[in-house]
Parts: structure tokens; sequence; C-alpha cells
């Protein structure tokens, strides 16, 4: 094996298709993007090259700029959500979850594998206020919060809200499973010798684990991250970008300026834009577990 990973030759060949569908799937995309976003109106249908006007009408944009905002929200709160209830669940699977383990693990990974727009329609029916109340609004006012029955996704100022606890509920057991594997993999000696030395609860986590899961911490939060820069599925099977534009994503706007007003050159500016959110994001989280291993 030495030999032939020290042959440059042979682990070119290796790469070499890999590379290649690469280049095809991701790399060719991305630069028919860019040329695309040099044109204005739609491929065969008023479609001429306008430069870099597109650019210039981004920043002009008020529907961009909230389809921004809307993302920034989300992703601060659902990012958040999604890798710190992971976190707190597999802590919990690993020290204070005697019994049935193996079964709760199962129940919390479940809401991952379901179809998100069956997983959209539940939450409907539990966010309902008409024709009957849907669970939420049921619990509320059987408990006396009469006050707090409402539309819920048909307010600016509660859909969004209300988007991001589904998705962080879809997703939590997904980083459960991840953190938990991690903690499998970190030597029971240390944590033993660290509760003989006194360390135990938050600071046996705070000093002992929570070093340790660092690079897997961070690798979580990139995959949150991206995952939601890209959220589409899940608004468009809950809210459908509403009320108003109160849901509306940067995906979402850019598939609602590519088909319904057959701006592709448009669109191409924004999906670059949500690829460059991605790139950038992305490498500014990597860079916290550089600096940890620098300073190791």
């Amino acid at each position: 094996m030495k030999k032939v990973l020290g042959n440059k030759g042979a682990v070119a060949w290796f790469v070499l298709p890999a590379l290649i569908l690469y280049t095809a799937i991701v790399f060719v995309p991305i630069v028919w993007s860019f040329y695309y976003s040099l044109f204005s109106g739609s491929p065969g249908l008023k479609w001429k090259f306008c430069g870099m006007k597109n650019y210039f009408l981004l920043f002009k944009d008020k529907n961009f700029l909230d389809a921004l905002i809307v993302n920034g929200k989300y992703i601060a709160i659902v990012m958040v959500g999604q890798v710190g209830l992971g976190l707190l669940l597999a802590l919990m699977f690993m020290f204070w979850l005697k019994k049935c383990k193996s079964l709760v693990r199962t129940l919390v990974f479940f809401p991952v594998v379901l179809p998100t727009v069956a997983v959209g329609e539940l939450f409907a029916k539990i966010y309902e206020i008409q024709p009957n109340y849907g669970l939420l609004n049921s619990v509320l006012d059987s408990l006396g919060f009469h006050n707090l029955v409402q539309a819920w996704l048909g307010q600016a100022s509660t859909a969004l809200g209300c988007l991001c606890f589904m998705d962080i509920w879809v997703a939590m057991g997904f980083y459960s499973v991840i953190f938990y594997g991690a903690l499998l993999d970190i030597p029971y000696d240390i944590i033993e010798a660290a509760k003989i030395d006194g360390c135990s609860g938050f600071n046996l986590f705070r000093y002992v684990l929570s070093p340790l899961l660092k690079p897997i911490t961070v690798v979580a939060c990139v995959f949150s991250f991206s995952g939601t820069v890209k959220m589409f599925e899940s608004a468009t099977a809950l809210t459908g970008g509403g009320p108003g534009n109160a849901t509306k994503s940067l995906s979402m706007y850019m598939y609602e300026v590519a088909f319904s007003y057959n701006k592709v050159g448009y669109a191409s500016v924004l999906a670059l834009v949500i690829f460059l959110i991605c790139i950038g994001g992305s490498s500014i989280i990597g860079l916290f577990d550089k600096s940890s291993k620098e300073d190791n």
C-alpha cells in the first residue's frame, strides 16, 4: 500500500475519476451561472448581454435584502438550536439515559427520515386555528391561555419562529447521533480520571468534553450552516414564503425570479450570492478548528 501511495501517477489515476465528476457536477454549473449572470431576461426570451448590470441591481432590490435578513435570522436560530440540542441529547444518551437508550435514539432520529412535505403538513395541522384548533392552540386553550391562541402561521411575527422550531425538531436527532458517536470515541479513562480529580457536572463538560468535541462541533456547525443557507423545502411546505415575505429565503426568491418572472440572468446572480455565503460562512467556521489545533 505504501508503494502504491508513494507513486504519484497511481494516486493521480485514483483521484482523476472523482475530480472529473466533481468538475462536471459542481465547477461547471458555477461557471455557467456566472456566464448567465451577465445576461438579462431568459434564454430564448429577451436574452441579451448586460454586463455587470444584474450585480448593481442586487443592492437596489428590496426583496433581496428582505430575503437576506430572513435567511440571517433563520440561520442564527436554527443552527444554534440544531447543534445545541443535538449536543444536549447526545450528553443525555451518554450519561443520564440508562434504560431504553436505543429506543429513545431511534425516536429522536426518526424525524430526519420523514419527507419534508409530510413534516410541513404535520406542523401546519399543529399550528392550525381554522376551521378547528390545531394541537398547539388546543393545548393553550385547555390550559386557560386564551390570549395566546392565534394564527401562528398567519402572522409575520410568529411564522418564522414556527418554521425554525419545525426544522430544529427535524434535524436535532441527526446532530445528536454525530455527537454521540464522538462521545463514544473519547476514552472513558479520561472521563474517569477527571471525575476522580473532582471534575463533574458542568465543569466536566467545560474543561474535558468540550475541548475534545471541538473538531466535531465545527463539522456539525458547517453541516448546519450550509443546510440553513439553502433553506427552501421546509419553508415551501409549511408557509410558502408567507405571510408576505416573512419566511421567503434567498433560495425561494431565486426560484421565483427564475421561473415566475423569467429572469434567469438575475436569478443566476442570486445563486452565486448563496454560493458565496456558503463558502464564506463555512470557511469562517472552519477557522475555529484551525485555531484550536494551533493552540494545542
